[in-house]
């Protein structure tokens, strides 16, 4: 992705994203990765005069950013969007009968598509798309790899559909917990970035930047 004038960045997602941001306040950006890629971003380009926007919700899933599509996304007239979304749509599934199964992820990939296939449309923005990811501590995370790397799969999919900026995270976060350990990265739930893995995740993100 080359950077033009005036971005407007969007930063759109789950609770990875959200890191605690002030509601109340229009430009917060919260405590994580978005704040990051922000700072970087305009210490290094300051004549482009860049702008960003976190609309991250703890806890959203693929459907909740499609009802929030218009209101959190197209209304503010992005010209760049970037998303994180997924790992909710397997741990709100884990124990179901339905876990992993075909059903499952022909929802999400249709919704996925809904929501790319409408930013796309009414903003004309360039799309990023992050991977969803999980790091195996606790080890029972290990059991949600039925259902994640199917979804991980279908972000790769429609990344390419859409000719979207791709941000892979699973395999990244996942080598760098194996060389340093996986709580380092995400503490004790295998999901929600310490200070250390939302830096890891800002480099993967800064990565796809000319």
């Amino acid at each position: 992705m080359k950077l033009k004038q005036t971005e407007r960045i969007l930063f759109f997602g789950d609770s990875i994203t959200d890191v605690g941001r002030d509601r109340d306040d229009f430009y917060d950006l919260g405590k994580g990765y978005p704040l990051m890629v922000a700072g970087r971003l305009q210490a290094e380009y300051p004549a482009l005069k860049l702008s960003f926007l976190n609309r991250g919700i703890s806890g959203d899933k693929v459907a909740d950013l499609k009802k929030r599509l218009v209101e959190d996304c197209i209304s503010l007239n992005p010209t760049v969007v970037s998303i994180l979304i997924g790992i909710n749509d397997t741990w709100h599934q884990e124990g179901s009968a339905e876990f992993g199964s075909a059903v499952l992820m022909e929802q999400f990939e249709q919704e996925y598509r809904e929501v790319l296939s409408a930013i796309k449309e009414k903003t004309g923005a360039q799309i990023v798309v992050m991977e969803p990811f999980v790091l195996p501590y606790p080890t029972d995370r290990a059991s949600w790899r039925v259902d994640l790397d199917q979804r991980i799969q279908i972000t790769r999919k429609l990344a390419e559909e859409f000719q979207a900026d791709f941000v892979a995270l699973d395999g990244p976060l996942n080598a760098y917990g194996i060389k340093h350990s996986f709580q380092y990265l995400t503490g004790e739930d295998g999901v929600h970035p310490t200070v250390a893995g939302h830096g890891v995740i800002t480099e993967k993100w800064l990565e796809n930047i000319e």
